[in-house]
């Protein structure tokens, strides 16, 4: 196909033109207030009839109250990362540098050293997730041979102030566990030091 050099479509049918009633934007506009007009007098009436004349099968569209009501979540959602123990305590990852190579964002970072225990090769002196740059893609958690590194915490809401802040040591990601049964995290929310009150 040639390069084309005029403004007409390829495609009469679709065409990229706006038609005169679109380029009015105060049609467009009341267009869509329409649309959620009619949503919400349409909610509003299912609203009605459930809670005033309890008709159980005409049930609106619910809010959920959070953080009083939380959603409940699926088992295989991506939440904040945690390092597995061993049973004496260490941290199960061995510093192969697979989660570190296979990290598409380039978030984490190990510095190796040597484990006290002969039958282990390595340990991490140093382990941090840079949760700023990180886009829970969870590569992290299947590229690890030794299973030390998970996403099951529950936790969403971490925040900080400054970047520093959101770069997660290998001490905080030891300390959190694993969420429970319904999803609701088990561990405290990690709060950095820019955050605490003074």
């Amino acid at each position: 196909m040639a390069y084309q050099t005029t403004n007409t479509p390829a495609d009469p049918k679709h065409s990229s033109r706006l038609v005169l009633r679109q380029r009015f934007y105060v049609v467009e506009v009341l267009v869509g207030l329409a649309l959620t007009a009619r949503h919400f007098f349409a909610n509003l009436w299912r609203h009605t009839l459930w809670v005033v004349f309890r008709v159980k099968s005409a049930r609106g569209a619910v809010t959920i109250q959070y953080p009083d009501e939380r959603r409940p979540y699926s088992p295989r959602l991506r939440s904040l990362h945690r390092l597995v123990r061993r049973e004496d305590g260490s941290p199960r990852c061995v510093a192969c540098m697979m989660c570190e190579t296979v990290c598409p964002a380039h978030c984490i970072y190990i510095v190796a050293t040597e484990h006290p225990n002969p039958e282990i090769e390595k340990v991490p002196e140093r382990f941090d997730i840079d949760l700023g740059k990180c886009v829970f893609c969870g590569y992290c958690v299947e590229a690890c041979p030794e299973d030390a590194i998970r996403m099951d915490t529950g936790i969403l809401e971490f925040s900080a102030y400054d970047r520093q802040s959101m770069i997660y040591t290998k001490d905080t990601l030891l300390a959190l566990e694993a969420a429970g049964p319904n999803g609701v995290p088990t561990s405290p929310v990690p709060i950095p030091p820019s955050r605490r009150p003074r």
